[in-house]
């Protein structure tokens, strides 16, 4: 699983219809002490409801492809969960309620 912020939304209107209705977020990886962007970005198939600004995991390669979502369909990329907190040798880097 990677860390990573959702950046934007990936809109493509041609593709196959197995990946029509996939909502398509733009992430940036994030160093997990830093919060701060690696400015190595991925387009990964929403399949937790995510939304910009958020902290979320994805998966890669063949995992990103057993989710109920993207069962069957050609995804490289999954978001499977939306992050809450972050901690790190027990201080909080991250915690989603906190304004940053």
């Amino acid at each position: 699983m990677v860390l990573a912020r959702v950046r934007g939304t990936v809109v493509s209107t041609h593709k196959p219809s197995s990946m029509e209705g996939l909502k398509l977020l733009l992430l940036e990886k994030v160093d997990p002490v830093t919060m701060k962007g690696k400015g190595d970005f991925v387009v990964g198939v929403d399949s937790v409801g995510a939304n910009a600004g958020e902290i979320v995991f994805f998966v890669t390669g063949s995992s990103a492809r057993m989710t109920e979502t993207t069962k069957g369909k050609p995804s490289d990329a999954t978001i499977i969960a939306i992050v809450d907190a972050i901690e790190k040798d027990g201080a909080l880097t991250y915690e989603k309620a906190r304004p940053e």
